[in-house]
């Protein structure tokens, strides 16, 4: 009795809960389960639901322990290549992408941030900024010496004139020249202390200007100077990159700072609070349950998955010493 009786309600308790998932049922059921569940959320603090040392162990897991490598840089670099050969490339401009006014509220605030301001002084004040603009000056003047030399070489008489000037000079010209560098290197170094001195104006302004010239050109048009090649390149650093800078103390040390700053700050927040925090609410949730719910279920309904999921999820109650000593009496 008790055997055909589990079967009937087997059966029943099946149909009924597959009832439950098709349209407008589906839909109550979504809204009446994610209302309970922000309800209980509501009385259930962070630091209630989990440690944090629990979220430590996932954060490393997937952090640190996941291998980052086979397919996956692989294939970023792929998608990356694909994203940078993508034909709207070429007809997106660069002020499709930021415009002007949003570029120049951009530029403005990194050009008054500290950290913007103290490293234009730092570059401004460094001897290693001044060597580096008195070595491009002196390669540009070089070159530029160079080719007067072959003009004066094709006539004959400059050609006398200055060859007996170089041996007239010849021995001076070391000490002429290192003279000449350092007071080269000093005059530079008054100029960028002085442009630090002025502010940052006439940065921005070059910035604006390249902004200006730039911003009507296709983003494809940049392809001659970084190619999908490079992105893929790129991408495969970064990947290198991690895999190593993961397994650091150093990292590993952050990441625990991080999350324990985020229980100092939200620990006796409520789950409800948070996920709002956080950006996600309840209609978000009803949404996505009735995106992707829907498809799913049927897809599963059409094969028979369904039906078989939920007969192994409930059948082992109706099979059960629970379910067969509450129907004793029926038996």
């Amino acid at each position: 009795m008790s055997d055909d009786l589990a079967s009937r309600l087997l059966d029943a308790q099946v149909e009924f809960a597959k009832r439950q998932l098709r349209d407008t049922e589906y839909h109550s059921l979504v809204i009446d389960e994610v209302d309970h569940a922000l309800a209980e959320a509501s009385r259930i603090t962070l630091a209630e639901a989990v440690t944090p040392d629990m979220i430590k162990a996932v954060a490393a897991k997937y952090a640190v322990q996941v291998p980052v490598e086979g397919a996956i840089p692989e294939l970023v670099g792929e998608i990356a290549g694909r994203l940078y050969r993508h034909s709207v490339n070429d007809t997106t401009r660069l002020a499709d992408v930021v415009d002007t006014r949003s570029f120049d509220d951009l530029l403005t605030a990194v050009m008054q941030m500290e950290a913007t301001q103290r490293l234009i002084h730092v570059l401004g004040e460094s001897p290693a900024t001044a060597d580096a603009v008195t070595s491009v000056l002196h390669a540009a003047a070089s070159s530029a010496a160079d080719d007067a030399a072959q003009a004066v070489a094709r006539n004959a008489v400059t050609r006398t004139v200055f060859g007996a000037a170089a041996k007239a000079l010849g021995p001076a010209l070391p000490a002429i020249g290192e003279r000449a560098d350092e007071a080269a290197r000093r005059g530079i170094g008054a100029v960028l202390r002085r442009a630090t001195a002025e502010g940052d104006d006439s940065l921005a302004e070059t910035v604006r200007d390249v902004w200006r010239r730039n911003r009507q050109k296709s983003l494809a048009a940049y392809r001659d100077v970084v190619t999908d090649a490079d992105i893929e390149d790129f991408v495969v650093l970064i990947f290198e990159f991690w895999r190593t800078f993961r397994d650091t103390d150093y990292f590993r040390a952050l990441l625990d700072e991080g999350i324990d700053h985020v229980f100092d700050k939200y620990g006796d927040t409520s789950l409800y609070e948070l996920l709002a925090e956080l950006g996600v609410g309840r209609e978000d949730m009803i949404e996505e349950a009735l995106r992707f719910g829907p498809p799913v279920i049927a897809t599963l309904d059409d094969r028979g998955t369904l039906d078989a999921l939920l007969r192994r999820r409930i059948a082992p109650f109706f099979e059960s010493a629970e379910y067969h000593a509450a129907v004793g009496d029926l038996a």
